[in-house]
């Protein structure tokens, strides 16, 4: 057992103790409190963590990322997040892509992030299946949390550029959302199907494809569809096709969310805003704004943050949270953008994105005040593992 001690433990869940112990059994947490409460002895733990007054926050959640599937320092051959040669490709797996071996998970953990939610890009219009993953192991099924977490939709300027230009389907914004709605049309008939066949409604065994099967979750609304949109009308869309088909959604990126957040305070969808450290590199993104996370604290709406590695580098998951704070934003919503909120928006809040008893063992040791430039991570445990 471990034993972490003399910490400033924020939880994120419903108490934080300025001076506490974490106990630690193999991967989960299986105490936390005051020091004053711990009942046993030092000499009972195989290992000891003295944080002498440092924070002990919750391990950080990149909730949208593509580590691993755009390699870094390996151009062409380590670019493999993207099949642009068909807009509808829902069979195709993060897993299948992610390369462990990727330096980037060794720099995530090195700057916190314990846990991200990578996958395909936005060339596609249904573009394949994301992963939870660790940001540590042996192979890649060996950091799998859950996969697939979600499938990935984009609408708006990727797809219709990288289409229009092969003179396909869709080059505009209208043909977008068809090829979704089609497609979502033809999974929810398939699934009814099958739905029908396994409860004996249906004697016909109906034929199988591999397209619409990897969408059949989605239908029955087990799985979210993660939804890439920067533009407020893209975003509208993006809702309102799913309400059409009563699919569960997260809106990515939101760029223009503050130019509706009357609907989205109505809707109450999970948004996972950024990356907003960097440039405004296409037209999608001339309102892009620091100013945005203000908006969504003072509606109440929920978010968390992400950093879109490799579009920012996911070592500054934290910097992206203490930019949001130096915009005007409360410390603890920033942190929860890249704690709690995360592990909410994909599902994930049952086994990571808090400090409580039972759940993984991420934790990240942190020196000064926190969000300040020149504070500093100390040191990061994974699954109960010191790995910094």
């Amino acid at each position: 057992m471990l034993l972490i001690k003399n910490a400033n433990i924020i939880t994120m869940d419903d108490q934080n103790y300025s001076n506490g112990y974490i106990i630690v059994e193999n991967s989960t947490i299986k105490a936390l409190g005051n020091m004053t409460e711990l009942s046993c002895s030092e000499t009972e733990f195989s290992e000891l963590f003295n944080a002498d007054g440092a924070m002990a926050l919750p391990g950080f959640i990149d909730a949208h990322c593509h580590i691993g599937l755009w390699e870094e320092g390996a151009g062409r051959e380590g670019n493999d997040g993207n099949e642009s040669t068909d807009p509808v490709s829902p069979q195709l797996r993060a897993i299948d892509s992610v390369n462990h071996a990727d330096i980037a998970f060794k720099e995530a953990l090195a700057g916190g992030v314990t846990t991200v939610v990578t996958g395909p890009g936005s060339a596609n219009v249904i573009g394949g299946q994301f992963a939870a993953l660790k940001t540590a192991g042996r192979w890649v099924d060996e950091m799998v949390i859950k996969e697939p977490i979600a499938i990935k939709a984009a609408l708006g300027e990727n797809p219709k550029s990288v289409y229009g230009s092969k003179g396909h389907m869709p080059s505009t914004r209208m043909a977008s959302a068809s090829v979704l709605r089609e497609t979502l049309f033809k999974a929810k008939e398939y699934t009814r199907k099958w739905d029908d066949y396994n409860k004996g409604e249906n004697k016909e065994r109906p034929d199988l494809d591999f397209k619409l099967e990897a969408l059949s979750e989605v239908m029955r609304g087990n799985l979210l569809l993660k939804v890439h949109i920067h533009r407020a009308d893209d975003i509208a869309t993006a809702i309102r096709i799913a309400e059409e088909f009563g699919i569960k959604i997260t809106l990515e990126h939101c760029t223009e969310g503050h130019l509706i957040l009357p609907l989205l305070q109505e809707k109450n969808l999970p948004v996972i805003l950024g990356p907003t450290f960097g440039s405004r590199s296409k037209p999608e993104l001339k309102n892009m704004s620091f100013a945005i996370y203000k908006e969504f604290e003072k509606a109440g709406i929920p978010f968390a943050i992400m950093t879109d590695h490799p579009e920012i580098p996911i070592n500054q998951l934290y910097l992206c949270a203490a930019l949001a704070h130096q915009s005007g934003i409360k410390k603890e919503t920033a942190l929860a953008a890249i704690t709690i909120n995360a592990a909410k928006h994909v599902g994930l809040e049952n086994r990571i994105g808090s400090l409580a008893p039972g759940k993984d063992a991420d934790i990240v040791i942190h020196r000064g005040e926190l969000f300040s430039l020149d504070s500093n991570i100390e040191a990061v445990f994974l699954n109960g593992q010191q790995m910094k």
